[in-house]
């Protein structure tokens, strides 16, 4: 024991020293590098004795820093610094509605896209309006969409003497939730809702459209825009210009506040590569449509010229014509928590109250949520929730919550799907690594630590799992509001590298 106290008494002192100094990542992981720590905890005090002098980072003056770390055989507590503190957790609630898509839903749970008609074929004419029924697939693409167009060429369908219609009844017509941002909605993190939406990729960027910048042929002529997939709903108002190849690369796309303009300005230098950015639509379900119109004249099927495209429902007397599921919820995790997206984490919110309580709303969907995490144990009473991202500032949960969710849900069968979804530390592939791929490198978390980030203005968060030399596992969660500093992701870091060191006996 005196020996074990010697070594906290060296590493607090390196750590103190370094945290004065303000740069807490480096000299972490030098610490770790130069004396290969390994710390003999038996009791709570033994983590606090490690864990603390990291909390005392300058970055943290004014701040609060809730951190919770628990074994993850026994869900004993180990560690809590302001554990029981209701804190904003950003992107990690989405561990939250990941749970409860899951367990609620089922791994194999598909999303699925319709085509119905309230008329009939004569011939190669079909009479009567052309339904496309959103079920809320966020990976419902272009290509999806000229695959329709191609079945209902075989059907020998050739004119369609009706309306073109999209039905997105499937949720409710709120297309954001009530805590975002309105300046964050113009991006693809600000995303509308609709159960009929469309991506433009196969990360499944649901309502986004793709914008790809090129530079001209001669410095001094307009930059080249083009939109992905190939739309009219969207406007682009280029004022690019391209610049000689020792010019500045300084673009912005946005989209214009409530309206489908997308602004493009700056300046591009001649022969660079394409920059490409997402931009949110207005009203997704429109641009579905759209998408879907374009799809079916690329086809050769015509339309009378009174056609329209329209919204509405379709009526009970119809005939389904055809329809394509998602990939499994199994497989769609893995973008939805790799690569936080918040569309994902929303629809997810929306299609657990239309499942189990016949209401696609964030209302009702928060309400399944909750109540599944009482099943788990958690205690609801001291939490709050607004949206299944985590962009709300408004969400809060105790870090000793968020960690009690990440012990109990290890007893489900469904809990090696959601343990892969999280972020590995270090891990350079995208699609492992996800918003973990950059942090940790060289260190022993790196490939070690499993863990959902999140990031809001003055919040970040890290929450999730980490092995120990001794081969014992430990839960863990830090969550970080007010803070004032740049980032804080190093002292998180700091914290999750610690833990690879810790020895339970």
């Amino acid at each position: 024991m005196l020996a074990n106290s010697i070594l906290y008494m060296i590493f607090g002192a390196l750590v103190s020293m370094f945290t004065m100094a303000g740069d807490l990542s480096a000299p972490i992981w030098q610490v770790e590098r130069d004396y290969a720590i390994e710390t003999s905890i038996h009791h709570a005090e033994g983590l606090a004795e490690l864990i603390d002098p990291i909390l005392q980072d300058r970055r943290l003056q004014g701040a609060l820093a809730g951190v919770s770390v628990r074994h993850a055989e026994t869900g004993e507590l180990l560690y809590s610094h302001l554990g029981d503190l209701r804190l904003h957790p950003a992107s990690s609630m989405k561990i939250l509605t990941a749970v409860s898509a899951l367990e609620k839903l089922g791994a194999d749970y598909r999303f699925s896209t319709e085509l119905w008609t309230d008329g009939e074929a004569e011939g190669r004419v079909l009479t009567g309006n052309l339904y496309l029924v959103g079920k809320g697939d966020p990976t419902l693409m272009k290509e999806d969409l000229d695959q329709f167009a191609k079945q209902l060429l075989e059907l020998g369908i050739e004119r369609i003497d009706g309306h073109l219609i999209g039905d997105d009844s499937w949720y409710d017509d709120v297309r954001l939730s009530r805590d975002l941002n309105w300046n964050d909605e113009p991006y693809y993190t600000g995303t509308q809702i609709s159960a009929l939406t469309l991506s433009p990729n196969d990360d499944y960027d649901a309502g986004t459209v793709i914008v790809e910048v090129s530079p001209g042929s001669a410095a001094g002529e307009p930059a080249q825009v083009a939109l992905k997939p190939v739309n009219e709903y969207v406007t682009v108002v280029n004022h690019a210009v391209t610049v000689d190849r020792k010019g500045k690369r300084k673009l912005t796309v946005e989209r214009e506040h409530g309206t489908n303009r997308i602004i493009v300005e700056g300046t591009i230098p001649l022969g660079s590569s394409p920059v490409r950015s997402l931009a949110s639509v207005w009203e997704p379900t429109g641009y579905a449509i759209d998408v879907f119109y374009q799809s079916l004249r690329e086809h050769g099927i015509e339309f009378a010229p009174w056609s329209e495209r329209l919204t509405g429902t379709k009526p009970e007397e119809s005939t389904l014509l055809m329809s394509k599921q998602s990939i499994p919820l199994s497989e769609l995790i893995i973008p939805f928590m790799k690569l936080s997206n918040n569309g994902h984490g929303e629809i997810l919110t929306k299609e657990l109250g239309r499942v189990i309580y016949g209401e696609g709303s964030w209302d009702k969907g928060l309400q399944v949520i909750q109540e599944t995490l009482g099943e788990f144990g958690v205690d609801t009473s001291t939490i709050m929730l607004r949206d299944g991202s985590g962009m709300s500032h408004k969400t809060m949960i105790p870090a000793d919550q968020l960690s009690w969710l990440l012990y109990a849900v290890q007893s489900r069968d469904w809990y090696p799907i959601f343990e892969r979804s999280l972020p590995v530390a270090g891990s350079p592939d995208r699609m492992e690594g996800g918003t973990l791929r950059y942090r940790m490198n060289g260190t022993a978390a790196q490939g070690n630590v499993l863990a959902k980030t999140g990031s809001l203005t003055s919040v970040s968060s890290l929450s999730g799992y980490v092995t120990t030399p001794s081969g014992d596992r430990l839960v863990f969660s830090i969550m970080i509001n007010n803070y004032l500093a740049s980032t804080v992701k190093p002292i998180e870091d700091a914290i999750a590298i610690a833990l690879t060191k810790v020895t339970l006996d």
